[in-house]
């Protein structure tokens, strides 16, 4: 079976956890995650990076910065994963979903402003499969209403809009690195935080409401409680099996984008026959090719094409079903204007396997599999 993900591995991964070990520091903020920061922080530009045990996590404490308060709305697709909508609900705000667009499968950025009300307070664009949403167009609204932008870049990291890193865009960003993200620690996630005036109460609600990271970097003699916060912040061992990938976060990217492409080349024909859509990138977006996908006419056809590529052993999946049709979306969020895309392409669109170290030949026989399905 060519299974439909396999988490990333590089080897060094339990070199740098015994490190950890034998360090003797395995809670948190250690060797490693100060790394994992760092590494983020040049490689986006963004002022600030903090690890935290989940991008779910790292967005509801960018949610708690952003003052989210009952009443509150906050704008975004419903073509989602849940965590971007349950980040504000259970800061008591109504998700307000917009409609998607069907090239990119990113909100649609000329049905935000029709969306907002008296009681918006974000718009969070979702990044999907690492193709940047039109920030340009969003930043510019965001900017007309006085709206802070809280960018889902969960499927994003090493991915680009107009040369600028995915989530250095909004007040903050969310990076995923669960096991099915192009790096992984198990589960965890990242906050960018675009402006130092944040930083510091960033750190006090990642570490339990306390000013502990003071304390550790010798800027005060003894930690305290200081305000509201939480535990966001993830276990050594997580950053030291991190850290192995993101030393080679260029060659897993050019081992992914190298799939990628031949997925793309292999289904062309398909594609110019009208059979099949493919991913579509805009000229000023790169991509981190986190995943590949096709469209089919309708759900009847995925569904068989999906039988048939599991009987031939290959394990295909479609992905979310649209937030505002599931029974929490309904309670607490609402859709705003027409679902004219949004369920009618979830229904078509089909995942299929691509992971750091998928060999060529398997990808080869996964597209002679789709072909044979549609002869």
């Amino acid at each position: 079976m060519i299974r439909f993900n396999v988490p990333p591995f590089t080897g060094k991964e339990y070199e740098y956890i015994k490190k950890a070990v034998d360090n003797q520091k395995i809670c948190g903020d250690g060797e490693f995650t100060a790394k994992c920061n760092e590494w983020l922080q040049e490689k986006t530009g963004t002022k600030k990076a903090l690890l935290t045990t989940s991008c779910t996590h790292a967005t509801e404490l960018a949610a708690i910065l952003a003052d989210i308060q009952p009443g509150d709305e906050v704008i975004m697709p419903s073509y989602t994963f849940v965590s971007t909508a349950d980040a504000f609900v259970l800061r008591g705000a109504t998700a307000v979903f917009v409609d998607i667009r069907p090239d990119t499968m990113n909100i649609d950025e000329k049905l935000i402003e029709q969306a907002i009300t008296p009681k918006t307070k974000a718009i969070v664009p979702v990044h999907y499969a690492g193709v940047g949403c039109e920030m340009d167009a969003i930043m510019e609204i965001a900017a007309k209403y006085n709206l802070q932008v809280i960018e889902d870049a969960a499927q994003g990291i090493m991915s680009s809009y107009k040369g600028k890193a995915l989530g250095t865009f909004g007040e903050f960003g969310c990076f995923s690195f669960h096991e099915t993200k192009n790096f992984s620690m198990g589960e965890g996630g990242a906050l960018l935080i675009r402006d130092e005036k944040d930083i510091e109460q960033a750190e006090i609600v990642r570490e339990k409401g306390t000013n502990r990271a003071k304390f550790f970097r010798g800027q005060i003699d003894k930690y305290t409680w200081v305000d509201k916060g939480s535990s966001y912040l993830p276990s050594e061992l997580n950053a030291a099996y991190l850290y192995a990938q993101l030393e080679l976060a260029d060659e897993i990217t050019s081992d992914r984008l190298k799939t990628w492409n031949h997925y793309r080349d292999g289904f062309s024909a398909l594609a110019a026959e009208g059979r099949i859509e493919l991913p579509f990138i805009p000229e000023h977006c790169t991509h981190n090719a986190h995943m590949f996908y096709i469209k089919a006419r309708d759900l009847e056809e995925r569904t068989a094409l999906i039988s048939h590529l599991k009987a031939n052993d290959i394990l295909a999946v479609f992905h979310y079903v649209p937030l505002h049709s599931a029974p929490a979306g309904e309670r607490f969020g609402r859709f705003a204007g027409e679902d004219k895309f949004t369920t009618k392409e979830s229904e078509r669109l089909l995942r299929l396997p691509l992971y750091y170290g998928l060999k060529e030949d398997q990808t080869e026989y996964i597209i002679e599999k789709v072909k044979e399905f549609y002869r």
